[in-house]
C-alpha cells in the first residue's frame, strides 16, 4: 500500500497573478512548475505548514487564509493530498532556496506551464472560480 503524503500549497495572489515555483534539478519532477508549499509535519496544521515551508523555501513571512481546494493524486511512487489555501505575503524578499525559478502569472497563463500533475486540478479549481 502506498503512503499518503499530505501537503499544503499556497495560492498567493499579487495583482491578479498567482505564484508558481519550478522544481529544482535533481529532485523528483525536476523542471515542472507547482504552487509552492510542502509536507504537513506531525502535529502541524496546513496553515502552520505553509507558514513554515514558505519561510524555509523563500524567506518570506505569510498569513494563511481560507482553504480553497483539496485534491488527491496517485503518483506511481506515492499518493499525495494537496490542501490549497489563500495566502498573503506579509514581508520578506524572495530568496530561492528550494526552487530553480518563480513566476507570477494569471491563472489562464499558468495553463502554458508544465505543472506537476497534482497541481493541475488546483489550477482548474481556480479557473472555475474565476469563470
Amino acid at each position: 500500500m502506498k503512503m499518503i503524503l499530505v501537503s499544503a500549497v499556497a495560492l498567493i495572489d499579487r495583482d491578479g497573478r498567482v505564484l508558481l515555483a519550478q522544481r529544482p534539478k535533481g529532485k523528483s519532477m525536476a523542471g515542472l512548475w507547482e504552487f509552492p508549499g510542502g509536507k504537513i509535519e506531525a502535529g502541524e496544521t496546513a496553515e502552520k505548514a505553509l507558514a513554515r515551508e514558505l519561510l524555509e523555501e523563500f524567506d518570506i513571512i505569510v498569513s494563511v487564509g481560507k482553504e480553497i481546494a483539496t485534491h488527491r493524486h496517485d503518483y506511481e511512487h506515492i499518493k499525495i493530498e494537496l490542501i490549497a489555501h489563500e495566502t498573503r505575503i506579509e514581508s520578506g524578499e524572495f530568496e530561492l532556496r528550494d526552487h530553480d525559478a518563480i513566476v507570477w502569472v494569471t491563472a489562464q497563463e499558468a495553463r502554458e506551464y508544465k505543472l506537476a500533475p497534482a497541481d493541475i486540478p488546483i489550477l482548474d479549481h481556480i479557473l472555475q472560480a474565476q469563470a
